[in-house]
């Protein structure tokens, strides 16, 4: 049994069934936890539920060349790709495609949407067939853990006994993270990005502005709005505006916008949108109510806000990777407040602690948290030569040399 794995099944018939929601989403869909549910960290059982994924590449025939790639809060599954709701490029076009960073001809990229996410997973919106109504908020609580225990049943699925690597960033690492603690002996190599062991008590404060927001607005109705024809967008793009802010650094935001006005020549005396960046917040608002479930964003945060590695082991960071095969690539960015640089040394130490095989790399930038996803060269060069070096050693384990 693989570490932390939950002792035992109930019968199906006890656990809880999500029905999911007919969309005409493109990608894959494989219905999970029919004969063995997915026992939450609630210690509720999930099954059957859905898992929305898609994939880039080819599986080659040894299957030894997946890379799993975790999306953060606000991401899905479509990392490389034109989004089906909005139109835009995939997340991260710039790192995940043929001849990128991570080159879809030479790996098989799976990108899997979360556990309470809203692109086809199961979550909050989809049917409680004891109700016949979407759950809402009687949709189970979930964690990192239990996105991370769904996965891995999709991987097995596809027939992966191993992935060449797991890679995310911001709740993405936290992800990838927890397959390095909890499967390690199903990666060679995990690359948290701009993450940590755990959520901060800031971080928990601004997820909970959000929160409040999104539960403020009356078309809320206690989180039942879905057969009432309401959203309550109000309430979720402010809590995307308060989350935005965040996401980037002072020296950004002061470059990209400074205190230029939007569209006129000299302030109204009013609470029109007189300045750029509040132009930018409003629209970065409106165009996120377009393809997420405020309910989602209620679920997906309390599960940042849960995650905690240490607490898991006994309050000891070091015990999450105890013997861990795994090669570990962190990566930092300088300007980053919401996830700095600090955190990602205490995970450095740990892994040093236990004598774990570890890479650290502090990026210089001005960029903030979303640098991961943004053009950063340096963060390209580091990541490819990073990849380069790990697939040699991966190469010389399949054929049984020394790493």
């Amino acid at each position: 049994m693989t570490k932390h794995e939950p002792d035992g099944a109930q019968n199906a018939g006890d656990a809880i069934a999500v029905e999911p929601v007919v969309t005409d989403l493109p990608g894959h869909r494989l219905v999970l936890g029919e004969i063995d549910p997915l026992r939450l960290a609630s210690g509720q059982m999930l099954g059957p539920f859905t898992v929305a994924y898609q994939t880039y590449g080819t599986l080659n025939e040894d299957k030894s060349n997946a890379i799993l790639v975790c999306h953060a809060l606000t991401g899905d599954q479509y990392v490389a790709e034109t989004h089906p709701v909005t139109g835009k490029d995939g997340w991260w076009g710039s790192i995940v495609g043929a001849g990128r960073t991570i080159d879809t001809d030479t790996y098989f990229v799976i990108c899997i949407n979360v556990l309470g996410g809203c692109m086809g997973t199961a979550g909050p919106k989809d049917i409680d067939p004891r109700t016949g109504a979407p759950f809402g908020l009687n949709f189970p609580v979930i964690t990192i853990g239990d996105m991370v225990a769904a996965q891995k049943r999709v991987i097995e699925h596809l027939g992966i006994v191993k992935l060449f690597a797991v890679i995310g960033g911001s709740m993405g690492a936290m992800q990838a993270l927890e397959w390095a603690s909890r499967y390690p002996e199903m990666l060679f190599c995990a690359i948290p990005i701009a993450g940590a062991a755990r959520h901060s008590a800031q971080n928990i404060a601004f997820h909970e502005v959000g929160r409040q927001a999104i539960m403020a607005d009356p078309n809320w109705c206690g989180g039942a709005y879905y057969d009432r024809d309401l959203n309550p967008e109000r309430g979720l793009a402010v809590a995307r505006m308060a989350a935005h802010i965040t996401y980037l650094s002072d020296s950004a935001l002061h470059r990209k916008f400074g205190r230029n006005l939007q569209d006129r020549q000299k302030i109204t005396f009013g609470f029109d949108a007189d300045f750029q960046i509040e132009s930018y917040l409003r629209h970065q608002g409106r165009s996120f109510v377009e393809r997420f479930d405020a309910n989602s964003y209620l679920y997906i945060t309390r599960a940042m806000d849960y995650f905690d590695l240490a607490a898991e082991h006994n309050g000891q960071l070091p015990a999450a990777f105890e013997g861990s095969p795994v090669r570990f690539c962190l990566v930092s960015f300088t300007s980053d407040w919401l996830f700095p640089t600090a955190e990602s040394r205490q995970i450095v130490h740990a892994l040093n602690a236990v004598a774990a095989s570890v890479s650290f790399v502090e990026i210089e930038t001005d960029s903030g948290h979303d640098a991961f996803l943004l053009e950063e060269p340096e963060f390209f060069r580091i990541l490819s030569g990073f990849l380069r070096g790990a697939a040699d050693q991966y190469a010389q384990t399949m054929t049984g040399t020394n790493a």
